[in-house]
């Protein structure tokens, strides 16, 4: 497999540094350290007890009881929350599906307890001594799925998915200036956004798709852009290449640079099919509480 050459993000990580990310066949295997050494990763993995306020699944529907519980189960929650002198802590919320940090505000008991049984991302105006739902007046909401409490219970996180841009200037998350492209004089973007691996991978896959070649050879992801037979060829190759791992005890090292073959070729695929990896993830969200089983004649009937 020939190299495919990454440029910086589009979305940009924290860092503005960037890295070739290469995916080779033979002796040489792939890997996609270099696109995680320049992608910020938002976001959490679930290793143990988590302090969370959501007792429903993630696939709850947005604007149902966040808890199966009463004013006074919610009121002694309140209480465990270190409230700054002002009565107020701080919250950030995180879009569900990508990681990506949206907005960071403020919020005090009346807003979270808000936010608990409506679903509704609310936080609490310093300037204006109010409460105020993100959306309420663009209707650009922020459906919380869960709501986590940090360990010292004084910062909040609302996990949700935001119905549009989040920032009042239209762009998807407050967070789009960098602080090492600033200091090297660039202008901040506001396509650009704090990104995780994957979403870096998908940015440079995208940029591939629009670069024109001109002189010299194009890049490896360009001729699988334009090749569909060679596409779907390397998609054929690399999960054969995943399973043999397998079959054949292969360590776990080799399972994972596999899998980062197959994950690249197939983002490419999704790239000219025009599907997001943001839709898959929602997708692969809204099957947490289903059984396969179920999954699968329900895909049939359809």
């Amino acid at each position: 497999m020939a190299a495919a050459p990454a440029a910086a993000p589009t979305r940009a990580a924290v860092s503005s540094s960037s890295s070739g990310v290469t995916f080779c066949s033979g002796t040489s295997r792939p890997s996609l350290r270099a696109a995680a050494a320049s992608a910020s990763a938002p976001g959490w993995r679930r290793r143990g007890p988590a302090v969370s306020v959501a007792a429903s699944s993630a696939q709850s529907a947005p604007g149902a009881l966040a808890v199966d519980s009463n004013k006074n189960q919610v009121d002694t929650l309140l209480d465990t929350v270190k409230w700054d002198s002002k009565g107020l802590a701080v919250a950030i919320a995180q879009n569900v599906d990508t990681g990506a940090i949206l907005m960071q505000g403020f919020v005090n008991r009346e807003a979270l307890a808000k936010t608990i049984s409506t679903r509704k991302a609310t936080f609490f105006s310093r300037s204006r001594s109010s409460l105020w739902t993100k959306g309420e007046t663009s209707m650009n909401f922020i459906n919380v799925h869960d709501i986590f409490l940090d360990c010292d219970r004084d910062s909040i996180i609302y996990l949700g998915k935001p119905d549009g841009p989040t920032c009042h200037t239209g762009a998807e998350t407050c967070y789009y200036t960098s602080v090492y492209d600033a200091l090297q004089g660039s202008k901040p973007s506001e396509d650009m956004q704090v990104t995780t691996t994957l979403y870096s991978l998908e940015d440079t896959i995208s940029r591939r798709q629009e670069e024109t070649v001109t002189e010299g050879k194009p890049s490896w992801t360009k001729k699988l852009l334009l090749d569909a037979q060679l596409l779907c060829s390397k998609i054929r190759e690399e999960a054969g290449e995943l399973i043999q791992t397998l079959l054949e005890n292969e360590d776990r090292s080799r399972a994972a640079s596999e899998m980062a073959d197959l994950l690249y070729h197939a983002m490419v695929l999704l790239r000219v099919k025009g599907v997001k990896m943001e839709e898959v993830l929602e997708i692969l969200r809204k099957r947490f509480s289903q059984s396969g089983i179920e999954e699968k004649a329900s895909r049939n009937k359809s």
